[in-house]
């Protein structure tokens, strides 16, 4: 696992996170700017303070609103970043290793196939007397030689895979 990316990875959720909290406490910290406002207006503008009031508060949720759509996607940008940094090194490396089991398993199924062809080498010609003792000769020939091709080329798939970074 490279510790370079992983924390690469984690640092930018970090601070995807503590940005948005800085902005959440930004916004709950700051005052009211429409209560200084009307105060400080006299009667007779109250109907017109009103409504620039209101346009005002219209304008604020639409900004608020887009602030909240855009830190929500960062938040999901950054969850779906983290989890590609977590996740990708274990999938890779659990690939590798099932392919290096299987390769012991198919190395195993060969050597058993080698035991049973070297037991039976003495029927290597095919006479009357023997001819299931052949067959069962060259069956344990071709089994040996395709599970050792299995097993062969399933480490090196795994070598492969572990190079590619």
């Amino acid at each position: 696992m490279d510790s370079v990316r992983f924390g690469r990875a984690l640092g930018f959720g970090a601070r995807a996170a503590a940005k948005t909290l800085v902005t959440a406490v930004d916004a709950a910290t700051a005052p009211n700017p429409s209560g200084a406002r009307k105060a400080a207006d006299g009667p007779g503008t109250a109907s017109i303070a009103a409504e620039s009031t209101a346009a005002r508060m219209g304008q604020k949720a639409a900004q608020t609103t887009q602030q909240v759509v855009l830190t929500g996607q960062g938040l999901k940008r950054g969850g779906k970043r983290f989890g590609e940094a977590v996740w990708g090194p274990f999938v890779k490396l659990s690939g590798q290793l099932w392919l290096e089991l299987t390769g012991v398993f198919f190395g195993i199924f060969a050597v058993s196939a080698m035991s049973n062809a070297w037991k039976m080498r003495g029927q290597l010609r095919e006479t009357a007397g023997n001819h299931d003792a052949h067959v069962h000769l060259l069956v344990a020939v071709a089994m040996a030689v395709v599970f050792g091709y299995f097993c062969v080329s399933s480490f090196v798939k795994s070598s492969r895979r572990g190079k590619r970074s």
